[in-house]
């Protein structure tokens, strides 16, 4: 059988790797189904699919069986995530006749099971790291400190947690357990020692269903936070070729030691001091980051999975296999470091993504479409490819300062400080670097160059400065009389715009015409001539379009977009909400009350998970009232003074938005 006698695939997932699967689809000339939610009826991989069909939910595994017969696909391709590596969905579409593009679900089943997954391979000759596992061993004695904790059914770094100290201990067993049961339905934990500043590098296995196993070379991920990788790199700046053979060589046994067939990657853990590496877990499904193996290598894996679905041998052997180049990959995510990684959402009000020689995007993201908090905050991956890694790097810094996405905050400015990181630059890696970088990171998210004054930190004066005039400007042909231009006997006048941004609110001055000729005044600093030129209709709704605006003579490019009383204005990655002040508005930003008012308010959008208090309790600052989650992520709320519990809405179960009032506490 060839892949071409797949008349249709089923794409069992959304998003972006829902719309990069149909892409090679598209490109063997099969054709491409979709499911969606109600939800999501209006998503970029619906409208690119041949045919889409709505189910109930992602997981809902009769569902998609269903589709599948309906349009009449031979084989159903699961992504990542959602039921890529759940067993019971391999075997229910055998049983249906659908050819499952993934491996066997025995390997599913040995390599989903951590604890299982170590004692296979360590059987098969490959290191592992010392630990001890449910439901054998008690955890609650473990000694080793630093130690971390993991689901034993989980992946994608949800339910870790770095446990320090025998203290720690019982509440991080606690809350991984309840993080494991609800996004895995299995709360088995293991622990294992924690190598302090490990490197996390990975090889990309293929197999075929005729006894040939092969590796792609080595992917290094260690830049993470909360254990979940953001930027990725082929190949990795600390392997030679010695280890990557020696590595490959494990990565090929441990596929071999469960029958694997199709792509996987075998994950290590790697000290950086000695080079020793342990197994650490591996993953039966497509990575999130195999884009960077398919940039060095020239192959695709999607159609290398597909083809071995089809029950074609590999088309090469391991002598085969070359790596060209270096390639980069950054995760988009709507969230925002400033407040600890916290997911963010919104609409999406304007998109622009990059493009170029040397540069990939895959994206599920248009504009219109609601990011919400339901769903992993990933919504796209920028990557690029240069002959060498300082070349990389630098592709991928330009390609994210292309990168704008209005209406949702995201982790771009983060990323591109990252990568122009001095540590990062020298390939001096290790999983906690970003945590330990960040303070430095964080004063570099504004934009270089000068500005016409304004907060040290936040908008920069020049984007405040921009704001203004938009919101002053009135189109030509109007009512002389509603034109604000200051006009008095004597000389114009300045009109003040207080403007809300995540920093406060800011007093901007403008008087005369921003399309002929104005002057701008940021707080106090001093007039500077400015002048509008808007393109697109931003000026008077929420369409997305632009403008280019002249301040003392130097003139900046915006991408903008109107979403009520709120300006969104992009440039050189970033994106800066400013949203007009309403007379009667208190002076402070909604959401940024402090421990000053005993106000407790949502950090982001999701569910009220467990509530902690009662109202009428006394409680200590600092002290755990509400624990939220979103996205499978738990976040701690706590009492921001000494005091008594006055208000609590926060309900078990209750959705809530970023910044809603969880509860308040008087002061004792």
């Amino acid at each position: 059988m060839t892949a071409s006698l797949f008349g249709r695939v089923l794409v069992a997932n959304r998003g972006e790797i829902a719309v990069r699967v149909i892409r090679t689809l598209r490109a063997l000339g099969i054709g491409a189904v979709a499911v969606h939610t109600a939800a999501d009826a209006g998503a970029r991989h619906v409208i690119e699919a041949d045919e889409a069909h709505q189910i109930q939910k992602y997981l809902d595994i009769e569902s998609i069986v269903e589709v599948a017969r309906l349009s009449g696909a031979a084989a159903v391709h699961p992504g990542y995530g959602f039921l890529a590596e759940n067993a019971a969905f391999a075997r229910r579409c055998a049983e249906a006749g659908l050819v499952f593009v993934g491996p066997p679900p025995e390997a599913i089943e040995a390599m989903g099971d951590k604890i299982r997954a170590k004692s296979t391979v360590s059987a098969a000759g490959v290191p592992v790291v010392p630990g001890a596992a449910e439901p054998g061993d008690a955890l609650e004695t473990w000694s080793g400190f630093p130690a971390l904790i993991k689901p034993s059914a989980g992946g994608g770094g949800k339910g870790m947690v770095l446990v320090r100290s025998a203290a720690e201990l019982p509440d991080a067993l606690e809350s991984a357990r309840r993080t494991a049961t609800a996004a895995f339905g299995d709360g088995t934990l293991l622990i294992e020692r924690y190598v302090e500043r490990p490197r996390h590098i990975e090889i990309q296995i293929l197999a075929d269903g005729h006894g040939h196993v092969v590796h792609l070379g080595e992917r290094e991920c260690s830049l993470q936070r909360r254990h979940q990788k953001i930027v990725e790199e082929a190949p990795s700046p600390f392997v030679d070729a010695g280890t990557r053979a020696r590595m490959g060589a494990a990565a090929v046994e441990a596929a071999r030691a469960v029958g694997y067939v199709g792509a996987g990657t075998v994950e290590f853990i790697v000290d950086g001091a000695t080079g020793d590496y342990h197994f650490m877990e591996m993953n039966t499904r497509l990575q999130v980051e195999h884009p960077v193996t398919e940039l060095v290598t020239g192959l695709d894996l999607v159609e290398l999975q597909l083809r071995v679905a089809a029950g074609e041998p590999l088309p090469f052997t391991q002598d085969d296999v070359r790596l060209d180049g270096h390639a980069v990959e950054a995760r988009v995510y709507a969230e925002d470091p400033a407040r600890g990684f916290l997911p963010t959402g919104g609409r999406v009000l304007a998109l622009r993504e990059p493009a170029g020689p040397g540069v990939r995007v895959d994206s599920g993201l248009l504009e219109g479409a609601v990011v919400g908090s339901e769903f992993d905050p990933m919504l796209s991956k920028v990557v690029a490819w240069a002959p060498d890694r300082a070349g990389a790097l630098r592709a991928l810094g330009r390609a994210l300062g292309e990168t704008v996405v209005l209406g949702v905050t995201t982790n771009v400015p983060f990323l591109r400080a990252l990568l122009g990181h001095e540590a990062v630059r020298a390939g001096e890696l290790d999983t906690g670097l970003v945590e330990r970088v960040l303070p430095d990171l964080l004063p570099d998210l504004l934009p270089a160059g000068p500005a016409a004054s304004g907060a040290e930190r936040g908008v920069p004066g020049d984007a405040l400065a921009a704001a203004a005039l938009v919101f002053h400007d009135r189109p030509e042909g109007r009512d002389p009389w509603e034109v604000m231009d200051g006009w008095r006997v004597g000389e114009r006048a300045w009109t003040t715009w207080r403007l809300e941004t995540r920093d406060g609110v800011h007093a901007v001055h403008v008087r005369g015409l921003p399309r002929t000729g104005a002057e701008v005044r940021v707080e106090d600093g001093p007039p500077v001539p400015a002048r509008l030129r808007p393109y697109g209709n931003v000026a008077d709704g929420p369409t997305a379009g632009g403008v280019a605006v002249t301040l003392g003579g130097r003139t900046t490019h915006y991408v903008s977009a109107r979403d009520g009383e709120t300006l969104w204005l992009g440039r050189d990655g970033h994106a800066w909400p400013v949203t007009r002040h309403l007379i009667g508005d208190p002076g402070d930003r909604p959401g940024a009350a402090g421990s000053g008012d005993g106000v407790v308010r949502s950090p982001m959008p999701g569910t009220v998970l467990v509530v902690k208090a009662q109202v009428g309790d006394q409680v200590k600052e600092g002290q755990a009232l509400v624990i939220v989650e979103a996205m499978k992520m738990e976040h701690t709320v706590t009492a921001p003074r000494d005091g008594r519990v006055a208000e609590l809405p926060a309900q078990a179960g209750r959705s809530v938005d970023m910044d809603a009032v969880l509860a308040v506490v008087e002061e004792a």
